[in-house]
């Protein structure tokens, strides 16, 4: 046969061997993904999800944005920074395009590749094969017959659907924790003036108790007393601003900068914003970002299922090629022709591997299984930190109102011991136990204050809604950045 009749051979068989595998392929279509109503039903066909949450909440739809509603444009700003250089967020984004990686991988193998070889060298003459030289285009191709290649790509996309989910998350996430670090950071800058003016009082009580010593109208013993509690606010003072520079500390690395406790903090705390919709229960599951991240990793995990039963059947490849071949022994001899090409198939069927098939499709069900049951888990997670968060949004605010109470309470009887002290119709034992429990109210209410800003970020996280859109990166290098001290 020739040259010119061989190719054209190949070039006819080509397409009939196509034709033939697409008519097969027909009747082999992978299964569909579980969806989501499907994945809650499995994991949690056990849990009746009522219509409603157990604390009083609206059922409005969950607002976007929360960011905003705190009316601080400084932390607004230092959210953006954060999103923009957080090492953790860039770890996230890395993790994202690995996920994107992994999607073309798995799609190549879908497909046919096509490659040139070419060779050149020389042996003895007693080896002619070695002798030919010469560049052939290689064609190969295996035929995916039962959906195992298809399954191993939908994993892959459904691993990064995942891992974008996840992504979002970890913005929101990043969001939260740039809000709570800022509040503490206020907290502890105001917990440090409530020291120093606990600490300046402190230093009157020593004066006044040694004047009263001086007109013999005290003790030495009262002069010892407020100089050991002069030194005890000193101390606190001390123990505050070692919380305060940690947290500041903290904060700073959240936003990817050098931790130098040198940000600039208001020193006060935000109004506490007006209440948000909870919307429902069913909602959340299909709102979270973290929720549909495992819902992903489950269909992600079924796919794998379906690769491991795919391989247990038999492969089917084909090769075709074509090229030129040239040396000394061809060019001398007319009967060997200078053109070549094949056309081949190649059918694996399993028969025996040692139980590698049956423990790999062992392995994938146990992992969808885990895959279900961790879907499980982060919905009842997910449930209970919305519940938790509406129960504290009411118990805080009685506490808030209660302590405000007992703090205003405090600094009046802390005066009128103050001023029954200077005119000696009081001990100065009676002025410091008042003076402790003032000081104790104003850090109580502080904590708390600042304490129900933190548990409102947790509920928005909880409900999944979005923080506001993220700036891009030109006006993210514009924002100007907070000031230092």
């Amino acid at each position: 046969m020739s040259a010119r009749s061989a190719s054209k051979c190949a070039t006819q068989a080509i397409p009939l061997v196509g034709a033939c595998l697409l008519v097969l392929m027909a009747g082999c279509a992978v299964l569909p993904e579980p969806t989501g109503d499907e994945v809650r039903e499995q994991a949690l066909g056990y849990t009746t999800i009522p219509p409603n949450w157990s604390a009083q909440a609206s059922a409005a739809q969950v607002d976007e944005g929360w960011l905003a509603s705190f009316n601080d444009p400084t932390l607004t700003q230092l959210v953006h920074e954060a999103l923009e250089h957080s090492p953790d967020l860039l770890m996230a984004a890395a993790r994202v395009e690995q996920a994107n990686a992994q999607v073309d991988l798995a799609e190549a193998k879908l497909k046919s590749a096509l490659g040139l070889l070419g060779r050149a060298g020389s042996k003895p003459i007693a080896d002619l094969v070695p002798l030919l030289s010469g560049v052939m285009l290689r064609l190969s191709w295996e035929i995916d017959l039962w959906g195992r290649l298809r399954y191993a790509r939908n994993a892959a996309r459904a691993a990064s659907d995942a891992s974008n989910a996840d992504y979002r998350f970890a913005q929101q996430s990043l969001a939260a924790s740039v809000a709570r670090a800022w509040f503490v950071a206020n907290e502890t800058r105001m917990q440090l003036a409530l020291a120093g003016d606990m600490t300046a009082a402190g230093s009157r009580l020593v004066d006044l108790s040694q004047d009263r010593l001086r007109i013999g109208a005290g003790t030495q013993s009262d002069v010892m007393v407020a100089q050991a509690n002069l030194a005890t606010y000193q101390d606190a003072q001390q123990q505050i601003e070692l919380a305060h520079r940690q947290a500041l500390r903290a904060l700073e690395l959240l936003l990817g900068r050098y931790p130098g406790a040198t940000l600039a903090v208001n020193g006060t705390l935000t109004p506490f914003p007006a209440p948000v919709p909870a919307g429902i229960p069913a909602d959340v599951l299909s709102r979270r970002p973290d929720i549909i991240a495992a819902e992903r990793r489950v269909a992600a995990a079924f796919d794998l299922v379906g690769e491991a039963k795919a391989a247990m059947l038999p492969t089917l490849s084909i090769s075709a090629g074509y090229g030129r071949i040239s040396n000394e022994v061809v060019e001398v001899r007319e009967d060997i022709e200078q053109t070549t090409s094949s056309v081949a198939a190649t059918a694996l069927v399993p028969i025996y591997s040692g139980g590698a098939l049956t423990g790999q499709l062992r392995l994938r069900t146990a992992e969808q299984k885990e895959a279900v049951a961790d879907y499980a888990r982060r919905a009842l997670m997910a449930l209970d930190e919305v519940e938790d968060a509406l129960t504290a949004e009411r118990v805080l605010a009685e506490r808030e109102r209660i302590l405000r109470e007992a703090a205003q309470a405090n600094r009046a009887v802390t005066r009128l011991e103050e001023s029954a002290y200077r005119i000696g119709r009081s001990d100065l034992r009676a002025v410091s136990q008042r003076q402790l429990a003032a000081w104790a109210s104003e850090i109580a209410l502080l904590s708390v204050q600042r304490e129900r800003l933190s548990r409102r970020v947790d509920l928005h996280l909880a409900l999944g809604g979005s923080f506001g859109t993220p700036p891009d990166v030109a006006s993210a290098e514009a924002a100007a950045t907070p000031t230092t001290q």
